[in-house]
């Protein structure tokens, strides 16, 4: 079932890459990209008892006000959708998904603009819609323990009991972890004096907060590097450290500290060992580095950023893989539909090496 949704959402998310810049309205962006959304779930759209289309909420004294969708299983409403233009934040500040909300009797309510999809309970208050969604799907980033929670969604699988259970550990999770981001980024005076005062028993003054703070941010970076570089060392078999793309050399943690901006993703993960599986024709292991960067993740011949071998654009919403068959100083960007069409390029990758083995 899993490998069939995301099959299906990867299909719609290349639906709105491609109709987007012709969707000028609300209207449009609902029949183009959310119908075809709850569609995939398994709700029929065509049954105006199971998909209700401008379903009347009468609020207090406003009569006649209408909310985009509510579906309805076993007769009883589990959803309420509410749309926006597909330019449009997915965000319900301003929106009328709150009144809506309380009045429809489902436990769940959704805000999207066609490719991000926010999902809101009542976790804080009972009837009363929380201010932040517990769980998000953007269909350009499809992960699969995010596919697993909709899956609780879809009306083969929709199961209150489950998707009530993690909702309030998927709401705080991403809370502190957004606190926590912001810690790395710019550590408070609180978690300065948290850590600092495990070991440092000397009243911390505001001249000794300032110099902690700094150190503090260092600390943070090293430890998320080690991280990073353990995990890629795992999966990929590389060396313990990730040089910075302007250098051939290595960068010492506390000089390189933008390097807790980047983010290895499972799928540039998945797409460089499809890449290693085809370059392994030629090259032994040892030979086939890689590199992440802000921008994209390098593959290289002999950890030379000299000689890149392939990288992947996995950055944005669409996904690009760029080849060097033409010399390293002429890459040429290939979009990739689905990570096997990396296979497609197997002559220009193999060119590649060959390039580099003949240029000895």
């Amino acid at each position: 079932m899993e490998a069939d949704l995301k099959l299906k959402l990867e299909q719609l998310h290349q639906r709105v890459d491609s109709l987007k810049d012709q969707i000028n309205t609300e209207e449009g962006t609902k029949n183009a990209f959310v119908m075809p959304f709850i569609q995939i779930l398994g709700y029929d759209i065509f049954n105006p008892t199971e998909v209700i289309p401008e379903f009347i909420c009468d609020i207090g004294t406003k009569k006649g006000e209408k909310v985009d969708y509510v579906i309805k299983k076993n007769d009883e409403p589990i959803l309420i959708i509410e749309c926006k233009h597909w330019k449009e934040n997915a965000d319900a500040h301003n929106s009328q998904l709150h009144r809506y909300y309380h009045v429809s009797k489902a436990r769940f309510g959704v805000l999207t603009n066609g490719h991000t999809y926010n999902f809101y309970a009542d976790l804080e208050k009972p009837n009363i819609m929380d201010e932040k969604p517990f769980y998000t799907l953007d269909l350009a980033n499809l992960k699969d323990s995010s596919l697993k929670i909709l899956e609780n969604f879809t009306k083969n699988g929709y199961n209150l009991e489950s998707i009530l259970d993690s909702a309030e550990a998927l709401k705080y999770t991403k809370a502190i972890k957004n606190e926590f981001e912001k810690e790395l980024d710019n550590p408070s005076d609180e978690m300065v004096k948290l850590l600092v005062g495990k070991f440092f028993d000397k009243p911390i003054t505001a001249a000794r907060l300032v110099i902690f703070k700094e150190y503090t941010k260092r600390a943070l970076a090293n430890s998320i590097n080690e991280s990073i570089n353990f995990r890629l060392k795992n999966a990929l078999s590389i060396s313990e450290t990730v040089p910075s793309k302007e250098s051939g050399g290595t960068l010492p943690i506390d000089e390189n500290i933008d390097l807790v901006k980047i983010n290895t993703t499972e799928e540039e993960v998945e797409g460089s060992q499809i890449v290693k599986a085809i370059l392994r024709e030629e090259l032994v292991a040892s030979r086939i580095a890689f590199r992440d960067t802000q921008s994209y993740f390098g593959i290289l011949f002999d950890d030379n950023n000299r000689k890149p071998l392939c990288r992947l654009h996995f950055n944005s919403s669409n996904k690009y893989i760029e080849l060097f068959h033409n010399g390293k100083d002429s890459g040429e960007k290939k979009l990739l539909n689905s990570l096997e069409d990396i296979y497609l390029y197997k002559k220009e990758l193999l060119q590649t090496v060959k390039s580099y083995s003949d240029s000895k």
